[in-house]
Order: C-alpha cells, then sequence, then structure tokens
C-alpha cells in the first residue's frame, strides 16, 4: 500500500504546494477584479445598484478629463524606453566595475526607499517658479520655466520626478540579469576591437531579453498605477487638468463625486489598457530579440 500511494503522492504534492498561492492569488485578486468588472455594469445615484449595460463606459468616452487621462498614458508609454533605458545603462556601468561603482549603487537605490510624499514635497520646492531648478537655468541663459504651472509641461515633470524615484529598483532588477550573462561573450567582443555601445548591443541586450521584456512591463505598470501619491502632493491633477492619469480620476470619481460604478469602470479600462500594451511591448521585445 505503501508503495502504491508513494507515486500518487508525488504527483499531488507540486499541486499541494501551490495550492496556499493559487487561492491567495485567486481570493484577493482574481474575485476582486470579477466584482469590479460585474460593478462597472451598474449604475450610481439614483441606479444604484441596477444593470445599466455599457453607460459607464460611454460616460467616459464623452468626459474630457478621461480622454486628458488617456492622452496622457500615451504619452508615458512614449517616454517608456527612456526610463528603462536609464537603469539599464547605469546597471551596464555598474556592471563593469566602472571606479565607486559599489556606492552608486547604493546612492541610485536610495529613492526607491522614500515615500512618494516626501519625494513630491522636495520636487515641490526644486521646480518651483524661483527655485533651484531654474536658478540653474538662469545661470546657463535659459529663460525660467513653470515645471508645475505649465499645462504642456507639467505631466512631463511629474512623470521624470516617478523615473527618479523609482527607477533603483529596475536597476538592481538589471543587476540580477547580469549575474546570468555569461562574461566570456564581453570579453570576446574586447578582443574583436567591439565599442562599447556596439558590445550593448551585440551582446548585453540579446542576454538580457527577457530582463528587459520584466523591466518594461513593471516600468509601465508603475507609470499608470503607482504616480497617485506625487500627482496629489505635486499638481492635484492641475494645472488645467493636465495632469490627470486613469489611477487619479478613479480617485476622484470614487472619492470625491461618489461615483464607485463609474470609477470600476475606469478601473477595468485601466486593466484592459495595461494588458494591452504589455502584451504589445512583449511581442515587439521578442520580435527585436530575435532579429538581433
Amino acid at each position: 500500500m505503501a508503495r502504491r500511494r508513494g507515486p500518487r503522492t508525488e504527483l499531488l504534492a507540486p499541486f499541494v504546494l501551490v495550492a496556499p498561492a493559487v487561492l491567495i492569488i485567486v481570493g484577493l485578486r482574481l474575485w476582486p477584479l470579477v466584482l469590479g468588472i460585474n460593478f462597472s455594469f451598474t449604475g450610481d445615484g439614483d441606479r444604484n445598484g441596477m444593470p445599466v449595460g455599457l453607460d459607464n463606459y460611454v460616460t467616459l468616452l464623452g468626459d474630457p478629463l478621461f480622454r486628458t487621462a488617456l492622452r496622457n498614458v500615451g504619452l508615458l508609454v512614449l517616454l517608456l524606453p527612456v526610463a528603462v533605458a536609464i537603469p539599464g545603462l547605469l546597471a551596464t556601468f555598474i556592471y563593469l566595475r566602472t571606479p565607486g561603482h559599489r556606492v552608486y549603487r547604493a546612492v541610485y537605490f536610495f529613492p526607491a526607499v522614500l515615500s512618494p510624499v516626501i519625494v513630491g514635497a522636495i520636487f515641490n520646492l526644486l521646480l518651483a517658479y524661483d527655485g533651484p531648478f531654474n536658478e540653474v537655468l538662469a545661470v546657463v541663459g535659459l529663460g525660467p520655466v513653470d515645471w508645475l504651472g505649465d499645462p504642456d509641461v507639467a505631466i512631463f515633470a511629474v512623470a521624470g520626478v516617478h523615473v527618479w524615484a523609482t527607477f533603483g529598483m529596475a536597476l538592481v532588477v538589471f543587476l540580477a540579469g547580469f549575474a546570468n550573462l555569461d562574461p566570456s561573450l564581453l570579453d570576446a567582443a574586447r578582443v574583436d576591437g567591439a565599442s562599447l555601445p556596439q558590445s550593448i548591443r551585440h551582446v548585453i541586450v540579446p542576454g538580457l531579453t527577457r530582463t528587459i521584456q520584466f523591466v518594461f512591463v513593471t516600468t509601465m505598470i508603475g507609470l499608470l498605477t503607482s504616480m497617485f501619491g506625487l500627482l496629489f502632493v505635486m499638481t492635484g491633477g492641475g494645472p488645467e487638468a493636465s495632469t490627470y492619469l486613469p489611477e487619479y480620476y478613479i480617485w476622484v470619481q470614487q472619492g470625491q463625486f461618489n461615483q464607485p460604478a463609474l470609477a470600476s469602470a475606469a478601473s477595468t479600462a485601466l486593466f484592459l489598457i495595461m494588458l494591452l500594451v504589455g502584451l504589445a511591448q512583449i511581442g515587439v521585445l521578442r520580435r527585436a530579440g530575435r532579429e538581433g
């Protein structure tokens, strides 16, 4: 009997081990997601709880604030390669053991442990119209920039602060990816006379394809779902609602206007946007990796 139970136990053991994680994911992630999607098809106010079909999604498409949030999502997606390239290049320099690389690793990661509220408050002072950034620009003969008051500039200023505050985590991921890179490939490239840009393009990027894919997706998620604290402290969605993002729009509808069903519809739309953009990025990166 013991011999008969042995193989069966070995077959069931993996399922038993992963069951707690699966239950946590289903209970705390997938089930709330399903409830939120279902709630997005109900009404608010006088129609609270009543099925309304696609009315909430039609309202979203007709709301100028939500359209502004979607436009800003497009801008952040365009900035995404820069947000990934910065920690990637810094990780490359650290991996190549530039002088002081141990100190740089700690310095680059330090902003990642700061609260968004603290980071926002610091940069509110630095980016003020009469603040240090504009004083530096004045020294080199450039006019002052209204970093947080100009509707055409504010979203880029906040996004830049977010990238500065969070790229330390991506840098750590890149360094972990470098641990799996065969050093002999870089040595061979040096022997063949390859320059640093050539080594990055033909050796490092192909060798870190999976790491780059992971950093792209996680950085995108961070840009779309982790900027609320900075937006709240630095701009409050302004000026002229120019820094609205879907997560800030969701908070306004839920917390200020008491429209949870509309907020659920916006949350569902944000989830679909992240899913589609993430899949598109992975597809493009895989194709580029095969071509490289």
